[in-house]
């Protein structure tokens, strides 16, 4: 055992050495220092200089995570024996003590590509526009380059696809082509240039696949002696976040108070903008040099600013639709229900479809909808309303018979089709039973799903919105296309006219995991400041609404029922093993407290079979948990993305379908979630819940019902300031998303949020101030 691993120590010659690993590493690190003391920061810093730096700092951070691997590699092939694990003690100790030090070396170089970036952003906007090559090429026929040689990106989210990929990094020659330096993508590039016939391969740094047996003890005197140089440049350069004289701003916004989500800086009174992005943030002292001919001010008078608002979970293009049908939200009685109906038939052709939503049965005392409301006012035209939630739907007895459903249909997987006792259909269908009318219903045409973004857009920055985390329109019992339709018909489309007005990360069916995965590795995650590729969804339960959420023991007021499975588990396992392995994030819908269990397990087996990173899992909704599994979150690092206005529409039921004692112990536990470290991010659901984000980071705080005086679990509630983290900073982060916005630092995007109010306290105390003013990029888009 001691002969085998002194050979593993070893390595293989054919491998690079100890010597020439730390040897690359230090010279990558001296590079480093050079061009950071040569970079000119006097306003007009060379596109070539910052192209430079941006790629020297990402080969060290690839060659730092590339140890990484190695020492975890080294480690497990140390025996398990309990006299192994003595015999090694020594070398255990320099491992960990290694990978400790190269952690603490790693937080100090990640935060440079990012800075390096963002300055180019604000310096050199050009390098991120589709004219990239406008300025590059020209640089680069000065210096004797050929225009015909693209550059190759690869990313890199698995060793298999990193060793598949090497072999095609060859030079590209497209008719139209891609910028040369693509900064923005973030990934480490393979260039080949083409002199006199001969291809020379002039940069080509190390890949996530390297195999190198690396002495611990040896690395970390060399680590050590490194840090101090690396600390001093580290710091050196955030004391350079000033930019540079002369730089002029395009915007300056003054005498106020601006919180900013980042904690190295909380608040300011003052910020200044240029070419859409944070120039910097502090005192009307520290920014007044930036005003110059152009510059625009905006003088708050003393009113709040925040970061511009995250949405973590909403479907847009829903939301902007349902805004253009029978919105049935909020309606408390039959008749009510009925006239609205009615109303909307009176209006429309014969035969054509009356579509509609967002009602719920609570309102009215809990009796479920049937068709026999509607059918007398609706003979001639088919109906079909979906409940707030997406996990049900009312048709009428005409949509029934168009999608041929009878007494005889049989309730399909995940779905149940609810019937009266003689077994005909009540005109109610459950989450998967819902496909079996969606086919039928009319589709939605290009302008009507274009004109419901636009639509939905102009009213999420009416409530203080800049970005959502877009879930799409695949609901149990629709298609996995609805999507992808959308991404393709209106996204692109919007973004490539120039008519998107809040930032989007698309989230699409799990099913699809190799096309979205396909397409990242064509396009990259970020397709531009207004249009960011996010990950999978899927569902696991229904909803508590419905009586389909997942859970341990009986509803009460449906005895036998537990809930439904609307995806098989062994199915969705495979699924999500399969997407995270390639790297993507992952996002699953669970609402009962035995789904949420299923999916943490279920995740916690997947990060064990796929190895360590950072992938932030999500649980989309965790909205009731068994004792002990809030406190899962935080130790497997997954994300809550959670709803705190749907609270106000369970508080009056949940006791009904669940008992008090399992509604108080389990019901949106917020700050158990905060206590166990997890990451917290808010949302509304929207159209289930109204896209609001000042009222959801009321409501977590508050969490006072509607005609209540007291609080819902009062315990649960978390503070001011944890809520509008968790609708900032933390939304962002839970999408990959902090390095481009979610607070108000320098380099990051200028979106943030003008409030109605004048006091910091009265609005951390009651949370009741209005949106004055959204602006997006440095432009106020509302009003």
């Amino acid at each position: 055992m001691k002969k085998k691993m002194m050979m593993m120590m070893k390595g293989n010659g054919s491998k690079p050495s100890l010597n020439s690993l730390i040897s690359s590493l230090g010279d990558s690190i001296r590079e480093l220092i050079e061009l950071r003391s040569t970079l000119r920061m006097d306003g007009d810093v060379s596109i070539t200089g910052l192209i430079a730096i941006i790629a020297s700092f990402q080969s060290v951070e690839l060659q730092i995570q590339a140890i990484k691997d190695l020492l975890r590699q080294r480690k497990e092939a140390i025996p398990n024996g309990k006299l192994s694990r003595f015999f090694y003690s020594f070398t255990l100790f320099n491992i960990e003590m290694t990978v400790s030090e190269i952690e603490t070396l790693q937080r100090i170089i990640s935060p440079y590509a990012e800075f390096y970036s963002n300055m180019a952003r604000v310096l050199h906007p050009e390098l991120f526009s589709d004219d990239t090559n406008t300025c590059l090429i020209q640089e680069d026929a000065n210096n004797g380059i050929s225009p015909e040689v693209a550059v190759v990106v690869v990313p890199s989210p698995t060793e298999e696809i990193q060793q598949n990929n090497q072999l095609q990094n060859e030079p590209v020659k497209k008719p139209s082509l891609n910028p040369l330096w693509n900064v923005k993508a973030r990934q480490t590039a393979v260039a080949l240039v083409k002199e006199d016939g001969k291809e020379l391969e002039f940069l080509r740094r190390l890949t996530m696949n390297l195999f190198v047996i690396v002495s611990a003890a040896v690395f970390l005197l060399i680590s050590v002696a490194y840090l101090p140089l690396l600390n001093d440049l580290y710091w050196s350069t955030l004391k350079s976040l000033t930019p540079p004289a002369g730089i002029v701003a395009d915007l300056l916004v003054t005498n106020g108070t601006i919180f900013t989500s980042d904690s190295s800086l909380p608040f300011a009174d003052s910020m200044a903008i240029r070419n859409g992005r944070i120039l910097k943030v502090g005192s009307f002292a520290t920014l007044k040099a930036f005003i110059g001919d152009g510059t625009m001010e905006v003088n708050l008078e003393g009113k709040i600013v925040v970061p511009g608002l995250i949405d973590s979970h909403v479907h847009l293009i829903s939301g902007g639709l349902q805004m253009a049908q029978v919105g049935l939200r909020g309606v408390s009685q039959k008749d009510e229900f009925c006239k609205m109906v009615k109303d909307a038939v009176q209006n429309a052709k014969e035969g054509s479809w009356i579509l509609g939503g967002g009602w719920n049965n609570d309102f009215w005392g809990g009796e479920l909808p049937s068709a026999s409301w509607i059918d007398e006012i609706s003979p001639h035209n088919p109906v079909w309303l979906v409940r707030m939630d997406g996990h049900m739907a009312l048709a009428n007895s005409l949509a029934v018979k168009i999608a041929g459903v009878t007494s005889l249909t049989e309730d399909p997987v995940g779905g149940t089709i609810m019937r009266m006792p003689s077994g005909e259909p009540t005109g109610l269908l459950i989450d998967a039973a819902m496909e079996l009318v969606t086919p039928w219903v009319k589709e939605i045409s290009v302008d009507e799903r274009r004109e419901a973004l636009f639509r939905a857009s102009k009213y999420a920055l009416t409530r203080g919105v800049t970005t959502v985390i877009d879930l799409g329109r695949y609901f149990p019992g629709t298609t996995d296309e609805l999507s992808w339709k959308d991404f393709q018909d209106v996204y692109l489309y919007a973004d490539s006219s120039k008519k998107m007005m809040i930032r989007t990360c698309l989230f699409f069916p799990i099913t699809t995991w190799s096309r979205l995965l396909d397409l990242k590795l064509q396009k990259g995650s970020v397709l531009s400041e207004w249009l960011y590729l996010g990950g999978v969804k899927a569902f696991i339960d229904g909803s508590l609404g419905s009586n389909s959420a997942l859970f341990y023991e009986e509803y009460i007021d449906t005895p036998n029922n537990y809930g439904l499975e609307v995806m098989d588990p062994e199915k969705l396992s495979n699924f999500t093993m399969a997407a995270d392995k390639s790297g993507l994030q992952v996002a699953i819908h669970a609402i009962g407290d035995k789904a949420n269990d299923m999916i943490l397990d279920m995740y916690e087996s997947v990060a064990a079979a796929n190895g360590d990173r950072d992938r932030r899992f999500r649980i989309e909704h965790a909205q009731h948990l068994a004792p002990g599994s809030a406190n899962r979150f935080g130790q497997l690092h997954i994300v809550a993305s959670v709803q705190p206005d749907h609270l106000l529409d369970d508080a009056d039921s949940v006791a009904k379908k669940l008992g008090s004692e399992r509604a108080v112990k389990e019901s949106y536990l917020f700050q158990s979630l905060l206590n166990g470290n997890a990451l917290l991010a808010l949302g509304s659901d929207w159209p289930v819940a109204d896209i609001n984000p000042l009222h959801s980071i009321r409501t977590a705080v508050k969490r006072i019902p509607p005609k209540w005086d007291h609080a819902w679990i009062p315990s649960e509630r978390i503070s001011f300031t944890d809520a509008l983290i968790a609708q900032t900073i933390s939304a962002a982060r839970a999408a990959f998303l902090d390095h481009h916005l979610g607070s108000l630092s320098p380099g990051k995007l200028a979106d943030f949020v003008i409030l109605s109010t004048n006091s910091w306290d009265e609005f951390s105390k009651e949370v009741s101030a209005s949106v004055l003013a959204t602006y997006v990029g440095g432009n106020q888009l509302y009003p």
